[in-house]
């Protein structure tokens, strides 16, 4: 720094998001507060708001800048005591002041908020801006020559000119280059930086081009391009995102698109009536109308995509529509009469604004019509037509509600949506006795006593107990104590219908119906829920036919599955108030696709595919728009979920769209699937961006068939790191499972998986069944040869490190290797006299072996494995097999039956296979580095035990652990030990099983 020039350190706070409420009220009322060397400043207050939005510098005199580097910024959120009783932590920054950059250099970056101390519940991210400026001393002004000219008063320093370089930028740019102010991968919606030139004319010429190598995005990320393929992946490029700034689209690239609001016209017919309008858009070849209304309102957005845009004009025109006149006597040879064209209003796409959210969206105006019948090229009076006119990314609001160039216009089932699943619950019907029954009347003689059972409807389900023989003397009451278990899914099913049947004359004695949403609801096996006593009618015309006596609740402890175990992407029990805070949140953008194989034919002359993609993880099912008639389809689409475990698999799949064309409207074709993605959260490192395209395979009666790529890009941010370690020694389902464990897991996931189907599909546009259980896996544990070898398989893979120590051993018996075989013996020798040295040694070495095995660990998320599926091993038959519906087909009656009987008994024990072969798999899986966190934790786990164990003679060690072993029972809990859990946790290969 020269002599005389003093520096300032400037903070830019922008907005923070996810606070957590404070209030009491479900919000809070945040200010910030930054102390810097002695000197302290706080913004404003935002009330009752939990993404606040300051928007405000704060400037600090930096004493000494040589002793910056030592210095500490501190900013602690609070929650302003005038909306409570006291101010209230919310969370803090702390910024070291060797990482402050000079101005010029600096970047928006959101940083997660701090704890003050190890209880303090606080989530979080604080969006701001920090750099320092170096300030000269003013120069003295010369002596001007005429003494009738003297320097303005307000004169700029140079200081304020190196302060504020991006407002003297502004006036020496041309007003048209206002409207290209952000370039198209601005990561932070709230960061505005000011217009430049060049770069805006780079940027409309090359918008998919990297943006200069000063901005926030490429001062802040780090790049690793590679070109390989592990299991099916193929990388494209793999991005390691530092302190980058992170905004809504920054996994995609930007789309430029050509936005129109068409919102309403003016026109008056000459007998006073309200004529039908519609609105016609032109560039070049494209055309594209809107719909016809006879209120002058259309309020329509069209989007077109600027990369196809084949003209250098915008005309909109408006016409009014020409209806025959059913009363006159017309001939039949007459012409239909043509549209009236009130005129025209044209635009030239060179001079259309630039509008970047979240800048509010550009207001309509009203433009003249020209050019319209009968005047000719004179402007007709008070014919005019309101509009907005302005360029945008896919980031724009109006986006998914606006006609596509690319996805089939306003064809509902080809927009992009988000679907959000119905919350499940397990509903328990506890069916107790049944008292006074009055059997209706009937013609035969009572030969027998009555075989009872109740049957239990909710929905499309049916649920019976086993059969009672009552009204005898002995049992006078018939009683069964049995519970049958229904899924329920918000909005409940109105009633739930029980009726006593006889099971021989399929009579019913009467039903009864049970208000659903009026049950109790438990989250603990300990609130035992009250018996009701239901009065039963009949179906004659009696107005009471017995009672009956039952429990019904609603488990909210549970989890409903819907999907197979190892492949959950939710664990979360139904009850809210068992909801854990989240510990990050996963981020997917969904790229495109590249070489598409043709999967239907258009107008009988070639193929054509109409792709969408839809990803599921949790309760959120996101579906992206149709692109149509192309094999390399671009969605560039991003999605964000909130993560509450890491062993969770976000899985994807990609469809092509049978609702569109010929068949559309006739509800009875079924969208046929091109591939599935799956993805494992635990195999990703945290605030890493991982861009990859993935092969879509897809099986079929004749083998497997490859179908394209899938390009993705996946970042996994955590939010408390804390957390995240702790959640691997939780269990992996809520504790009502291991203390209550259900009946029929298998019956039950496919109910819930059906009731699931069931709901999306009434949405709109719907979320077709076939899709919903291509991705929830519902054949998962269906009878399959090849499924039943890839088991085995695995299952031999795992135990063949056991032959291959055997084979070791053998070899050091024979001296095959005498310096090894020496070196055992020294070793057993030393073990032997030194037994306390066998467990500390034998733990070292898992921290050695997994230390070695870290330069060979995974650096790409994997996907589906076509080899570990053995589909290349299995015959055409065995395929035909597994396709293959139920009942079989192939045979007679009998051996259709046995068929059908062994295919469930195998179905079974290919389960307990591949449990077998997860064991075995989890267990290589400890040193493996898949889970890179888990290994991690494992390694260092082992070092510890090491430790202890050489300071703690191992008799101690194996009493104590005898003694833990054979506890009383008061002293252990429903939940599965934390090792147990942990090892759990663990990822298998069952998720790589196509």
């Amino acid at each position: 720094m020269a002599e005389g020039s003093h520096r300032k350190l400037v903070v830019e706070i922008s907005q923070a998001r996810n606070l957590m409420p404070k209030d009491g009220q479900g919000t809070s009322s945040p200010y910030v507060q930054v102390d810097f060397d002695g000197q302290r400043r706080r913004t404003k207050t935002k009330f009752r708001e939990l993404n606040p939005q300051w928007d405000e510098k704060l400037e600090f005199l930096v004493n000494d800048p040589e002793s910056m580097a030592s210095e500490t910024l501190e900013l602690n959120i609070y929650n302003d005591k005038k909306t409570g009783k006291r101010s209230t932590f919310l969370g803090k920054v702390k910024l070291s002041g060797n990482s402050f950059p000079k101005i010029g250099s600096e970047s928006f970056t959101y940083f997660p908020l701090e704890k003050r101390s190890v209880f303090s519940q606080i989530k979080g991210e604080l969006g701001l801006k920090v750099y320092y400026i170096d300030e000269e001393p003013p120069e003295k002004a010369p002596a001007p020559s005429n003494p009738e000219e003297k320097p303005p008063e307000n004169a700029p320093e140079p200081a304020k000119e190196e302060e504020k370089p991006q407002e003297k930028a502004k006036t020496e740019e041309a007003p048209p280059a206002k409207e290209e102010e952000k370039p198209p991968e601005n990561k932070d919606p709230s960061e505005k930086p000011a217009p430049e030139a060049e770069d805006s004319k780079k940027e409309e010429e090359k918008p998919h081009e990297k943006p200069p190598e000063k901005s926030p995005e490429n001062a802040s990320q780090k790049v690793l391009a590679t070109t390989k393929t592990v299991s099916g992946v193929n990388t494209l490029q793999t991005r390691i995102i530092g302190d980058g700034v992170r905004g809504a689209y920054d996994l995609v690239e930007r789309m430029p698109y050509l936005y129109v609001r068409v919102v309403k016209a003016k026109r008056t017919a000459d007998n006073g009536s309200t004529p039908c309008l519609y609105a016609k858009l032109g560039i070049g070849t494209q055309s594209v109308s809107t719909r016809t209304v006879q209120n002058t309102e259309w309020d329509q957005v069209f989007a077109f995509q600027k990369e196809k845009l084949n003209s250098a004009s915008l005309e909109v025109s408006v016409h009014e529509e020409k209806k025959p006149d059913a009363a006159a006597d017309t001939p039949k040879d007459t012409p239909p009469a043509t549209d009236t064209c009130l005129g025209t209003v044209s635009f030239d796409l060179q001079e259309i604004p630039k509008r970047v959210p979240p800048d509010s969206p550009l207001a309509p105006q009203w433009y003249t019509l020209e050019g319209g019948l009968p005047e000719g090229d004179v402007a007709l009076p008070g014919n005019d037509v309101m509009l907005a006119v302005w360029y945008g990314t896919q980031a724009d609001e109006a986006f998914p509600a606006a006609w596509q160039s690319d996805s089939g216009g306003l064809l509902v089932h080809t927009r992009a949506k988000v679907y959000l699943a119905p919350k499940l619950w397990y509903l328990r019907l506890t069916v107790i006795q049944t008292q006074d029954l009055q059997f209706p009347s009937t013609p035969e003689p009572k030969a027998r006593a009555p075989e009872l059972y109740v049957r239990a409807q909710l929905g499309p389900q049916v649920l019976k107990t086993v059969k009672s023989v009552g009204l005898s003397a002995n049992a006078p009451n018939p009683s069964w104590n049995e519970d049958l278990i229904f899924i329920a899914a918000e909005p409940f099913e109105p009633f739930l219908v029980v009726g006593v049947e006889d099971q021989p004359s399929g009579q019913q004695v009467g039903k009864a119906k049970i208000h659903v949403a009026s049950l109790d609801r438990r989250i603990d096996e300990r609130e035992e829920p009250k018996s009701k006593w239901y009065n039963l009618g009949s179906d004659e015309n009696k107005a009471y036919a017995g009672r009956i006596h039952v429990r019904a609740c609603l488990e909210g402890g549970y989890h409903v599955l819907d999907e197979p175990p190892h492949l959950v992407s939710d664990s979360r029990a139904s009850a809210k108030q068992l909801w854990k805070p989240p510990i990050g949140s996963l981020e997917l953008g969904i790229l495109g696709a590249t070489n598409l194989m043709p999967i239907k034919t258009m107008d009988g002359t070639r193929g054509t595919t109409d792709a969408y993609c839809v990803a599921k993880y949790g309760t959120k099912w996101v579906r992206t728009r149709t692109v149509l008639d192309n094999f390399s389809p671009r969605w560039n689409e991003q999605y964000t979920w909130e993560v509450y475990d890491p062993s969770t698999v976000l899985t994807l799949g990609v469809f092509d769209n049978a609702q569109y064309g010929k068949d559309e409207g006739k509800g009875a074709s079924k969208d046929t699937r091109i591939g599935k993605v799956r993805i494992r959260l635990s195999t990703l490192d945290t605030n890493r961006v991982y861009t990859n395209s993935y092969t879509l395979t897809v099986l079929q009666p004749g083998g497997t068939k490859k179908m394209g790529e899938l390009e993705l890009a996946v970042r996994f941010s955590c939010t408390s790191y804390p957390a995240l370690m702790a959640s691997y020694f939780t269990p992996p389902l809520p504790r009502m499972h291991y203390a209550r464990p259900l009946p029929l897991a298998d019956a039950l996931r496919h109910a819930a998986a059906r009731t699931l189907a069931v709901r999306l599909s009434r949405s709109e546009p719907p979320l077709r069944p076939e899709v919903v259980h291509y991705l929830l896996d519902s054949d998962a544990n269906s009878w399959s040869m090849r499924r039943t070898k890839a088991h085995w398989f695995r299952l031999a893979s795992s135990l063949s490190k056991l032959a291959a120590l055997a084979h070791w051993l053998d070899s050091v018996r024979y001296w095959s290797q005498p310096y090894t075989t020496i070196l055992v013996h020294v070793l057993f020798v030393i073990l032997i006299l030194f037994p306390n040295l066998f467990l500390p040694t034998f733990f070292l070495y898992l921290f050695f072996i997994g230390v070695w095995r870290y330069r060979y660990r995974r650096n790409l998320p994997e996907n589906i494995d076509i080899r570990l599926s053995c589909v290349d091993l299995v015959s055409l038959d065995e395929l035909d097999e597994e396709f293959e519906g139920f009942p079989a087909n192939r045979a007679a009656e009998v051996v259709r039956v046995r068929y059908d009987r062994l295919r469930a008994v195998a179905g079974r024990a290919q389960t307990l296979l591949g449990e077998a072969a997860g064991f075995g798999e989890r267990l290589e899986a400890l040193l493996d580095w898949r889970d890179p966190r888990a290994t991690l934790m494992f390694v260092v786990a082992c070092l510890g035990v090491s430790g202890v164990l050489y300071a703690i003679p191992s008799k101690v060690v194996a009493i104590g652990l005898g003694l833990y072993f054979f506890r009383h029972p008061r002293f252990r809990g429903d939940s599965p030990p934390a090792v147990l859990n942990f090892f759990q946790r663990f990822p298998s290969l069952a998720d790589r099983i196509l």
